[in-house]
């Protein structure tokens, strides 16, 4: 177990070596989910991360023996750009291994940092057991991304920040991956303020620390777009502080982080990863848990592939219906189409797709579907491009 002190240390330690990011309340978001939101802009650190801090309170207190064998970490990429980032800065080998899976984006910019990277296995625990072989094999120090006491103090600082910046603040929700984060955390809020409620959040495709607390058997999945968290086995140290610390664990959908990572973008103009999303997601999913609190939640990394990212906000908008498929039915004669364009256009849409069905139909031979796929304001606005076609003689549908 960890205090206080050891958080107050990290934090001395920290100081000059990475950004205190800011704590703020958003207006926006407060009204959106009728809670009072304060975010901690974690993806501000230099590697769009708060796993920055556990990683450089961990290789700030290496012997000189330990320094010049090296470490070795694995991780689906934050924790890994944490430790060969600061590895590079203390003038260490870095040896990093990552599950096959992680984002390009990740791996890259590891890279960058000077680190050696090794991609093995499909999952955490497939590169965790890898890389302990590795260590053994060439004498490295292991860095565990969560399941380290000096870690779980770095990650504690953030707890530490927030209590300091807003001291008022009744709740904190945080993500739980392998617990790091929300150990550290429960931590420093309880020792200062033992009255605040934490609440841990994770995914429920990937609910270990949820079962390991409830007694639940929640199936796990093969995959998370919250990446970050898509740990299949808890940290004893987080989950230790978890059970005596932690008021309650809460589970959010993907479809919940994806609305929140395009709220977050929209909102705040601020990037975020799935995992980074996954305190606002369950603000938006469980509202009356929260109305009218105080709550603080840590935007806790910034690290999401483009192309994963361009997909979560086209579905957004699908979602919010500013993306629209219809089907219009019509006779198969010149002028059709330009017709079908031309009402879409006076009702202010604009059409991203056009696709033709001539084939695929149970309409008779003379016919044709046209599937469009259009840009609205939103859902009256679809009503209303609906209720034009349908007003020059066209029949159209939308497609769910």
């Amino acid at each position: 177990m960890i205090h206080l002190p050891d958080i107050e240390a990290a934090a001395g330690r920290l100081q000059g070596h990475l950004l205190r990011t800011p704590c703020v309340a958003s207006r926006t978001l407060s009204d959106i989910t009728g809670a009072q939101v304060f975010l901690k802009f974690e993806n501000l650190q230099f590697t769009a991360s708060f796993k920055e801090r556990g990683a450089c309170n961990k290789l700030a207190q290496l012997t000189p023996q330990e320094r010049q064998r090296g470490v070795i970490a694995m991780s689906a990429g934050n924790h890994a750009q944490g430790v060969a980032y600061h590895a590079q800065r203390l003038g260490l080998r870095a040896v990093i291994v990552m599950p096959r899976f992680t984002p390009g984006v990740k791996v890259e910019r590891t890279r960058g940092f000077g680190a050696e990277i090794v991609l093995h296995g499909d999952t955490l625990d497939e590169a965790r057991a890898h890389a302990l072989m590795l260590a053994e094999q060439q004498q490295l120090v292991f860095v565990h991304p969560y399941d380290d006491a000096d870690i779980v103090a770095g990650q504690g600082t953030v707890g530490l920040e927030m209590m300091q910046d807003v001291p008022d603040l009744d709740t904190l929700v945080v993500a739980i991956g392998g617990g790091g984060l929300i150990a550290g955390m429960a931590t420093a809020a309880k020792a200062i303020k033992p009255g605040i409620e934490i609440i841990g959040v994770q995914t429920t495709r990937f609910p270990a620390m949820f079962n390991a607390i409830k007694g639940t058997h929640h199936p796990q999945g093969n995959s998370s777009i919250a990446e970050g968290i898509a740990v299949g086995t808890p940290g004893k140290i987080a989950q230790a502080i978890v059970k005596q610390h932690v008021d309650d664990l809460l589970l959010v959908d993907e479809g919940d982080i994806e609305q929140a990572i395009v709220m977050l973008l929209e909102v705040e103009k601020t990037l975020v990863e799935g995992a980074g999303a996954a305190g606002l997601a369950c603000l938006l999913k469980y509202p009356e848990r929260f109305k009218g609190k105080k709550v603080g939640l840590v935007l806790c990394g910034g690290n999401i592939d483009p192309l994963l990212l361009a997909a979560i906000i086209e579905r957004g908008m699908v979602r919010a219906g500013r993306l629209a498929r219809i089907r219009v039915s019509a006779r198969d004669i010149p002028g059709s189409l330009a017709k079908i364009t031309t009402t879409v256009a006076e009702a202010g849409a604009n059409i991203d797709e056009v696709h033709h069905q001539r084939a695929f139909t149970t309409l008779a031979a003379q016919n044709v579907e046209i599937e469009l796929v259009i840009q609205t304001r939103g859902p009256q606005h679809i009503a209303d491009v609906l209720a034009q076609l349908l007003a020059v003689g066209l029949e159209a549908q939308v497609i769910r």
